[in-house]
């Protein structure tokens, strides 16, 4: 388009934009002029299919130290391969400046799409990457980018996990909240709180907060629970976080708290590194590797269509309860 209007080959349009000093003087007015009518914007990805395609994927992701995140990037890794894919991992660090930094970088790389794996709203970064013809799809955090997204329903994993409590007859429940801020604690709050309030008042909740997500913060919660009077302590407790849960199953059982007797424990991210301990831990899995692959096989066909034919598509896992012995004995636990 640009060419026709302009009087010129599509070769002294790319010279103009690539190696202008190949072009006369006249010849690249009326290029540039005929850009700023029409609008044009390059497109890198088309660009780089041009010299014989790009076969890179990037994902940026907020954190690896959270197993669902490696799972995320796992389940990506293997179906890039599939494909014939190769993944270009930006690895933040829970620093949102770092992720936006990933982010205009592998967008520069001219990766041939883009799947942001964040844990707030990153929304300028993405908007750059599209603007220079960079798909993204994002990952694990529902933002107001018009997008593709894969999503865990953290809310129903707050349910899934209260409702489990409640179903073992455990009346008062306590929720060990903290970074109330990001969308996942937030939404299982709000999941935790939905399944209470279908009892009509039949249990009781208690939030209590901690500073952080780290075992000292789970120890906190624990102590403040284990110097309540037995009477009004709360017998059951579901934590926002795998390692926040186990912190609290050591520390309670060190107090002389017996676990799950007289307090059921849960956690609600289903975090690797909790496994090994001596009580296993009940808790919900958001299927990272699957919001990985799923993630990619969505970028895949937004790199394939036509942009003015592709349908942005939302998919939201459910997530999965896996009850072990820090809420049930093993011979009252269900398959």
């Amino acid at each position: 388009d640009v060419a026709k209007r302009a009087g010129v080959s599509t070769g002294t349009v790319s010279n103009v934009l690539n190696n202008p000093a190949l072009v006369s003087v006249d010849k690249r007015a009326r290029v540039r002029d005929a850009v700023e009518v029409l609008g044009f914007t390059r497109n890198k990805l088309a660009s780089a299919l041009v010299r014989g395609g790009s076969r890179t994927v990037g994902l940026a992701t907020i954190d690896l130290g959270s197993s669902l995140f490696v799972d995320i990037a796992r389940g990506a890794q293997r179906r890039a391969h599939r494909a014939g894919l190769y993944l270009q991992l930006g690895f933040a660090d829970n620093d949102p400046a770092l992720l936006d930094t990933h982010i205009d970088a592998l967008t520069d790389e001219r990766v041939a799409g883009l799947l942001v794996a964040p844990m707030m709203d990153h929304g300028l970064s993405i908007e750059r990457s599209r603007r220079a013809g960079c798909p993204v799809v994002e990952l694990n955090y529902e933002s107001t980018q018009p997008s593709c997204r894969v999503l865990a329903d953290y809310d129903q994993a707050g349910y899934l996990a209260a409702r489990h409590l409640i179903e073992l007859g455990r009346t008062h429940i306590a929720l060990v909240l903290a970074l109330t801020h990001l969308q996942s604690v937030s939404r299982r709050r709000a999941g935790v709180r939905r399944a209470v309030a279908e009892t009509a008042g039949a249990v009781t909740l208690t939030e209590i907060f901690v500073e952080g997500v780290e075992p000292e913060d789970g120890v906190q919660a624990a102590v403040e629970l284990a110097m309540r009077p037995v009477a009004l302590r709360p017998v059951a407790v579901v934590a926002v976080t795998d390692v926040l849960a186990m912190a609290i199953v050591t520390e309670l059982t060190a107090a002389g708290v017996d676990v799950p007797t007289e307090v059921a424990v849960m956690g609600s991210d289903y975090d690797s590194a909790t496994w090994g301990s001596g009580v296993p831990l009940t808790s919900v899995e958001m299927r990272g590797e699957e919001i990985g692959s799923t993630g990619l096989e969505l970028l895949v066909a937004e790199i394939t269509e036509r942009p003015e034919s592709h349908v942005h598509r939302t998919v939201i896992l459910e997530p999965r309860l896996h009850i072990r012995e820090s809420t049930a004995r093993r011979s009252s636990r269900r398959s």
